[in-house]
């Protein structure tokens, strides 16, 4: 079981849903109007009024068996997987945690844990792009319409999409098999990419993510390294 609760507008689904919590079950909350969204590392999302989803979902820490960077992997496969099986469209994970639908972030996800009465949650915060065409500003982004011309009912998407991850959620695969599943999704896994690090530009190869977050290139001037978030940037 699980509860959900719909918001005309809100600054933010994952500091709204902390006055709803409930020890029981999952609690999730969305609005099509999220004012102040925020992403990975004090980045703003935005979203457009009545074209995009802002979706949290509240989960005991007691209830998740994998360890904080196997849940951001795990969470990104549930959100590929739902807009895969939906679109039947190429989908593939942006490391660490944005999700690519036919060459256009369509999603991003913010993982924050909060105590509540002494109660210890993760909340997972997932944005995605459904129905907005205009991205004139941000040329890397796109919605799943403009992606694969699906057009979707903004509510009716949202339902399916948190029966999906409450299915999911529920029934947690080992970290060993999250791994192997993250790692077949990555976006420009095993190609010839160009990346950016100190201002210096150079051809690389991602091979793949490791247990710990990091991600290993094998880069034409320096061999197989590896990074974490903001120490390298994907140019594409």
């Amino acid at each position: 079981m699980s509860q959900i609760f719909h918001f005309e507008n809100c600054f933010s689904t994952n500091d709204e849903i902390l006055s709803l919590l409930n020890e029981d079950e999952p609690t999730a909350v969305f609005t099509f109007n999220q004012t102040k969204g925020r992403g990975q590392y004090g980045n703003i999302w935005k979203v457009i009024r009545n074209q995009n989803l802002a979706y949290s979902i509240a989960v005991k820490t007691s209830n998740i068996r994998i360890s904080d960077t196997f849940l951001n992997y795990y969470t990104a496969i549930i959100v590929r997987d739902f807009l895969a099986n939906l679109t039947n469209a190429g989908c593939k994970i942006k490391w660490p945690n944005d999700i690519i639908l036919n060459g256009k972030k369509v999603c991003g996800i913010l993982i924050e844990k909060k105590k509540v009465e002494n109660v210890e949650y993760y909340i997972l915060g997932i944005g995605i792009n459904v129905l907005q065409t205009d991205f004139s500003n941000l040329p890397k982004a796109g919605s799943v319409l403009t992606a694969t011309d699906l057009n979707f009912d903004l509510t009716r998407f949202t339902h399916q999409f948190h029966q999906y991850l409450i299915s999911r959620i529920q029934y947690i695969s080992p970290e060993e098999e999250i791994l192997n599943i993250y790692n077949q999704s990555l976006f420009r896994k095993d190609e010839i990419s160009v990346f950016q690090k100190n201002d210096l530009r150079q051809n690389g190869i991602i091979k793949n993510a490791d247990k710990n977050g990091f991600l290993w290139i094998d880069l034409e001037n320096e061999g197989l390294q590896k990074f974490f978030h903001k120490e390298i940037e994907l140019l594409y």
